[in-house]
């Protein structure tokens, strides 16, 4: 990706500053063997100044490094850098840079002292929609972000895509806002620019508030586990699938627990769960016995309501049958199973 030493070239920038200036840039951008960076408030505290003399010792340490001999001498590492950039897609949070670019951990802090004083690099600090972001390119990056929130308009609150179906989506976006088609690792980097959408450990994409996406407990990642599977678990097998999904440890009855207090799940049979939004209805077999006959409209043989009922709960025919001598049902003269009226 680049072909320098990020702190070779620091090194070199640094040399020709007062010795002040030197260690204000080394403390603030963490440039030490260490790697700690340090606040302006505790450089000034070191130095009985302000922190604002602090940050004016910086920025004029830096256009004075702009203005060095070292600087332009080193004029093809900025281009190396803005072609790593421009390969990453021109618009690049920081933390993939801090992946992509360096060759070792220890350059991070050295990448991003050349990104702040090299003059081809603008970024922009985190916001309540986006990451903290490098660009080179001013139009491109409005561009980026205008899709981004976009695709979070046009995401609802409880879809989940595949990777695939987000690209797709996000590519579409970007079409709108006048930006030509990138291949998928591009967009991938742009997608995780936005503190709006995002993906769960299952690689499925969609709001971040979603409990679908940002995933905080037990309850989720049963959520997940029963998704992925696609038809209903019992609870212990629930626990199991968190476990060997995601290396959570799950024990069976706080499974159970958590499951009953969550309507995202319904119980079909004795510890039996299913998402609710596959269409099964809560409540006992009596009350599913009542939604069957609401929706026909009419009444039912008993074998046909068997049938149905059994659709939507994991129970033997007998009990259903039981179920059908309640009050709340009657036969027809022609044996068949209808409501009762209300009086």
């Amino acid at each position: 990706m680049i072909t320098f030493s990020p702190r070779v070239v620091t090194k070199e920038l640094l040399v020709e500053l007062p010795d002040r200036s030197r260690k204000v840039l080394v403390d603030r951008f963490g440039l030490s063997l260490s790697g700690e960076s340090r606040t302006l408030d505790a450089i000034g505290k070191e130095y009985g100044i302000t922190r604002e003399r602090i940050r004016q010792i910086e920025n004029h340490s830096i256009t004075t490094i702009r203005q060095a001999d070292s600087y332009t001498k080193h004029m093809s590492v900025w281009d190396n850098l803005k072609q790593a950039l421009h390969t990453l897609g021109g618009v690049v949070a920081e933390d993939v840079i801090f992946v992509e670019i360096p060759k070792m951990p220890v350059d991070r802090n050295h990448v991003a002292f050349l990104l702040t004083v090299g003059h081809h690099f603008n970024d922009v600090r985190e916001d309540v929609d986006f990451k903290r972001r490098w660009h080179i390119d001013e139009q491109l990056a409005r561009q980026v972000e205008r899709a981004l929130m976009a695709l979070y308009k046009e995401t609802a609150i409880d879809t989940l895509m595949s990777e695939a179906e987000c690209i797709t989506l996000f590519d579409k976006m970007l079409k709108q806002e006048g930006v030509k088609t990138r291949d998928s690792d591009v967009l991938l980097r742009w997608l995780a620019i936005s503190k709006r959408i995002g993906k769960n450990p299952l690689g499925e994409w969609g709001r971040v508030e979603s409990p679908h996406v940002r995933v905080k407990n037990t309850r989720d990642f049963a959520y997940l586990t029963l998704k992925r599977h696609g038809s209903p678990m019992h609870f212990s097998e629930v626990a199991g699938g968190i476990k060997k999904l995601f290396g959570r440890e799950a024990h069976p009855a706080t499974t159970h627990n958590e499951l009953i207090k969550d309507n995202r799940f319904v119980l079909v049979g004795r510890g039996l769960y299913a998402l609710k939004e596959w269409g099964y209805a809560p409540g006992i077999v009596k009350d599913v016995i009542v939604g069957v006959l609401l929706r026909e409209g009419g009444a039912l043989d008993r074998s046909e309501i068997v049938e149905r009922v059994k659709r939507e709960r994991y129970v033997k025919d007998a009990t259903i049958v039981v179920n059908l001598q309640s009050n709340m049902f009657m036969r027809t003269p022609e044996g068949k199973y209808a409501l009762r009226a209300k009086k």
